[in-house]
């Protein structure tokens, strides 16, 4: 028996893949596709529920979609660690919400690699890049690097970040500077550049096809209807191989 799932979302890029990931596995099937002027009730009844909105609207979906007893798979930005943690907080026993900030398996590496390396450098400084047509700033996967960034650090005090408080030195995500690009002619690009005595090291992941998220969605898919409580992040759908 297939699994029904609601999209949210269903008409952007991300909710048009996703249905079209859906219709192609003998997995799943659409329950609905919601749109920005559909009723929440739309998705009820449905197994799973996909949001893919935006972010004014994220949090609402949510709570719907697990008070109709529907486990959720986030791929919204705007989900800093404080309301993760009161989501987290609010889930109902024997439910579950995923949260996705980015589905590329290369951008999940490159943040793990980014934390890796931050234990050794104190200068880190993040700049993104998204297409114009991106809503919010700083995108979730450089507010995920940096919080991941922040954690690996954990006790050896905070990045180097002189004159943070100008506006041109990026928004402080966890202490870390990031900065946001805006602009036609990209689909996502992500640079953690950490900096020490005498060298740099600068670890970029580019997306330049939507293609990139297809291996991800899969995989979140099927980790998603199975969870309870909150998990965040495809590194946590996915091993890394990295142990303990």
């Amino acid at each position: 028996m297939s699994i029904s799932v609601a999209v949210v979302g269903a008409s952007g890029k991300m909710g048009r893949l996703f249905c079209r990931l859906i219709e192609e596995s003998a997995d799943y099937e659409v329950h609905s596709r919601l749109g920005s002027r559909s009723a929440l009730e739309e998705m009820n009844g449905a197994d799973l529920v996909v949001d893919v909105s935006n972010p004014s609207a994220s949090a609402e979906i949510v709570a719907h979609a697990l008070g109709t007893g529907a486990n959720v798979l986030v791929g919204t930005s705007g989900w800093s660690a404080e309301r993760l943690a009161a989501l987290g907080r609010s889930i109902p026993e024997g439910r579950g919400v995923l949260v996705i900030p980015n589905f590329s398996v290369g951008s999940v590496l490159g943040t793990t690699l980014a934390s890796i390396a931050s234990r050794f450098y104190e200068s880190i400084e993040i700049i993104e890049a998204h297409a114009s047509t991106k809503i919010d700033s700083p995108s979730g996967t450089a507010v995920r690097t940096a919080e991941q960034i922040d954690r690996a650090r954990s006790g050896l005090g905070p990045v180097e970040a002189p004159h943070a408080d100008q506006r041109a030195r990026g928004e402080l995500i966890a202490g870390i500077p990031v900065h946001s690009l805006r602009m036609r002619g990209i689909v996502a690009q992500q640079s953690v550049i950490l900096g020490g005595p005498g060298e740099t090291l600068t670890i970029t992941h580019d997306t330049i096809d939507q293609g990139a998220y297809e291996p991800g969605i899969r995989l979140a898919l099927g980790r998603a209807r199975e969870i309870t409580g909150l998990v965040v992040g495809l590194e946590n759908v996915i091993n890394l191989g990295l142990g303990e």
